[in-house]
């Protein structure tokens, strides 16, 4: 698997779309949806036959993989029940939005993107300020404010969290970072994310260090990285995909290690002595606008206010391990899924959002430190 960021903006891999690609165990659940995906990269503005006031197709740029799917079957395919508007989608990425933009041309209505990268739409003025009147379901929808900007709703939450082997440690189980960096009381051999996979989890290490959640940024880089390298010799992998965790775990390489959430499903469904740990979990977003320029304005307002009904959102949580931003969709969440999701109640109160507008002010600074520290 290539290095996702070297052809990315500054701030971009944030939307961690090698996640988006397929969380374990999502991919089977969705078989039936694939076929009628539409997704696929390059789908031309006439291909999709929209363009024009009053046009009965949309086009949503999503991720594509199993998450596209879900949107599909969750999303997608019920609104163009409701509605009539056919829903086409591409697959295009930050770079390639933003030039179509600038050129006045986008081949998309909708973009379904990380806050990250709407953040750094906003900051080049490439898209539409939204009418929240023309939301009537978002009036109601109770999302968290920091999932609220000028340009973005936020649509679903996922998370980096702890996991570890359930037979390691004599029975007893980490339930924090402070555990997780106790090598004494929890012997054995960790992972954390590598650079190439997404964010360094600095975050993490200065809860180890006993700052609370709310006193988390700005980030004292120092200190992190001092903490880090109390850690370092007991860390047997810098992890770089997303599904190395569940590998490690799996061979027992390593007891415990940082994850993205959704991950060790499967492998947990099938039996593996493996859990999560919540506490401390680092959440960041999903999140739907409109780009400067897009041919269908009414539509796309149509589909985002449809994506933030209660029913909605469960459904697609249902389909695919990332959490619902509207509160109200847990009443219609099956239990067991309920309590396996990022934006739960017991979870909100015990993890905390990822701070984008510092990380894309500091990512690159902190990104170089990461490199020299991890080849000392």
């Amino acid at each position: 698997m290539t290095n996702r960021h070297a052809a990315l903006p500054r701030g971009a891999r944030m939307d961690r779309r090698l996640f988006l690609r397929g969380v374990g165990g999502a991919t089977a659940g969705l078989a039936a949806a694939t076929a009628l995906s539409g997704c696929g990269t390059g789908t031309s503005r006439a291909a999709a036959g929209s363009g024009g006031k009053g046009s009965k197709t949309l086009v949503v740029r999503n991720s594509g993989g199993s998450y596209g799917d879900a949107n599909q079957q969750a999303i997608y395919e019920p609104f163009t029940k409701e509605t009539g508007i056919q829903v086409k989608v591409v697959n295009i990425q930050y770079a390639q939005m933003l030039a179509q933009i600038k050129q006045g041309r986008p081949e998309f209505d909708v973009i379904d993107d990380s806050m990250a990268d709407f953040v750094l739409f906003h900051k080049e003025s490439a898209t539409e300020e939204l009418d929240h009147d023309r939301l009537k379901n978002f009036k109601k929808a109770g999302i968290a404010e920091n999932l609220v900007t000028t340009n973005a709703v936020g649509k679903n939450y996922w998370a980096s969290v702890m996991a570890y082997r359930t037979d390691a440690f004599g029975g007893k189980k980490p339930s924090s970072w402070a555990d997780f960096w106790d090598t004494k009381a929890f012997p054995g051999n960790r992972a954390l994310q590598a650079l190439d996979a997404d964010l360094p989890e600095l975050e993490f290490a200065l809860l180890a260090d006993g700052v609370p959640l709310d006193k988390l940024y700005p980030l004292d880089v120092d200190r992190a990285f001092k903490v880090l390298s109390e850690i370092k010799s007991h860390v047997r992998k810098f992890w770089d995909t997303g599904a190395l965790p569940g590998v490690l775990l799996g061979r027992k390489e390593v007891d415990a290690s940082s994850v993205w959430h959704g991950r060790l499903d499967a492998l947990i469904k099938g039996g593996a002595p493996l859990a999560y740990g919540w506490n401390g979990a680092r959440r960041q977003s999903n999140a739907l606008g409109i780009p400067k320029g897009a041919a269908n304005l009414d539509a796309a307002y149509r589909l985002i206010d449809f994506s933030l009904r209660p029913e909605v959102q469960a459904a697609y949580a249902e389909l695919y391990p990332m959490a619902p931003s509207v509160p109200a969709a847990y009443k219609k969440l099956k239990p067991a899924t309920a309590e396996n999701l990022a934006s739960s109640p017991a979870h909100l109160k015990n993890g905390f959002d990822l701070d984008v507008e510092w990380w894309i002010k500091n990512q690159d600074a902190v990104s170089k430190r990461w490199q020299e520290w991890t080849h000392a």
